[in-house]
């Protein structure tokens, strides 16, 4: 968003100065043609100021509306060619003025108009030019086609100035484009995998549901038959439920990746994470405010996949900078891991767009019901906070995006 206001910002400011130049060239024009409008025309005093005017003031239309421009320049061309008399010895029914105006709207149609207006102005100059010339004698147009060439010729290039224009635009909203459905790829992706964990964790817990409703007639004495059949309910229950949720992640699995029989990392695998980080030569140090085990299972897992995040993004985005983690658990769930300067800035480092990595990042903390936020700090380091509730919040919302946005 702040890239698309930026760039029409600098549209703008182009169109200001292009219209600036059009004035400016306006007015040398003028102070051009009217003084030497008698030299090559008879005209009485009180009307060159006019027949000036007709040739220098339609290049005003230049940018704004050139076919309009053209329309007025190429009319009064062939009025004062057919009603103002010339000077003796000369052969050019148009002043220069005129003519360069002319030629530079018939351009600027080329470039900008519909293809039939740039048929129709590309015809219409090209008669103009050649019925005025030919009438004048003139030796570079003896044979009436000296100056209907030149002017193919100008029409041609501005074409061809038009079809770079409209390939450089289409290449670049094409970039964009890919690179919008990169981002969207990658976190639809980031989206699947958080589901493959909640779903590792909920089928964790399910299973031992039906585990022990199973088991419980054999390790429990002297249960009713209406406890037994309780129990047998339950695990009927379980079980069923158990089989919808992988059915339904199953989907998530069209990669062909199975089903992780590992156990998840936990809030608890915190700081073995952050040792091996530091291990391998990221200048890290910490801070652990509270106990971590009591951590629940869904929150202590975004959090272990928040950190990770992290450390690879500032590892990736930063090398050689220092990185501080805090984390303190007291009522809540709060992280802080933020970076120095990088000591060397490669291009599209902590650009002020958030990457796929954070997005996801702030995914995982409001599928359980906290927020992420990612930004440049002052001092040219970047910082990644997060607050995460202790007892997770899955609101019917979050879930349902969580477990379908991979689809």
């Amino acid at each position: 968003m702040v890239g698309n206001m930026s760039g029409q910002a600098r549209v703008a400011r182009a169109r200001q100065v292009f219209d600036g130049f059009t004035v400016l060239l306006a007015i040398v024009f003028i102070a051009v043609a009217w003084p030497t409008l008698h030299l090559t025309h008879k005209v009485p005093a009180a009307a060159a100021p006019f027949i000036a005017g007709f040739a220098a003031f339609p290049i005003l239309l230049l940018r704004v509306n050139p076919p309009l421009g053209w329309a007025v320049s190429a009319g009064s061309a062939l009025m004062i060619a057919l009603a103002v008399p010339h000077q003796p010895g000369n052969s050019i029914p148009f002043q220069v003025v005129h003519i360069l105006v002319l030629f530079a709207l018939v351009f600027a149609v080329a470039v900008r108009a519909p293809i039939r207006i740039v048929a129709v102005v590309w015809v219409a100059t090209s008669l103009l030019f050649a019925t005025a010339m030919a009438q004048t004698g003139d030796s570079f147009a003896e044979s009436g086609f000296g100056w209907p060439l030149a002017i193919t010729g100008l029409v041609v290039f501005g074409l061809l100035i038009r079809w770079v224009v409209l390939s450089r635009q289409a290449l670049l909203k094409s970039e964009e484009e890919t690179e919008l459905e990169r981002a969207r790829r990658a976190i639809l992706e980031e989206k699947a995998r958080i589901a493959r964990d909640l779903h590792d964790v909920v089928a964790h817990h399910m299973s031992m549901v039906v585990v022990q409703a199973q088991t419980a007639p054999y390790r429990i004495s002297g249960l009713s038959a209406d406890a037994r059949a309780e129990f047998e309910s339950i695990g009927v229950g379980a079980r069923a439920a158990l089989n919808e949720i992988r059915g339904m992640l199953g989907v998530l699995r069209s990669d062909g990746q199975l089903p992780e029989h590992a156990p998840q990392p936990s809030a608890a695998d915190i700081p073995g994470l952050l040792e091996g980080a530091q291990r391998a030569g990221v200048p890290l140090t910490w801070t652990v405010d509270g106990s971590l085990d009591t951590v629940p299972e869904t929150t202590g897992l975004a959090l272990y996949r928040i950190v990770q995040e992290s450390l690879a993004n500032a590892s990736r985005h930063a090398p050689g900078a220092a990185v501080r983690v805090d984390l303190a658990c007291a009522g809540e769930l709060t992280l802080t891991v933020a970076n120095d300067r990088p000591i060397a800035v490669r291009p599209g480092d902590h650009s002020g767009t958030p990457g796929s990595g954070i997005a996801g990042m702030q995914t995982r903390a409001a599928a359980v019901g906290g927020v992420l936020t990612a930004g440049p700090r002052p001092d040219g380091g970047f910082e990644v906070q997060a607050r995460l509730p202790l007892a997770p919040v899955l609101s019917a919302a979050a879930s349902a995006e969580t477990l379908g946005s991979g689809h």
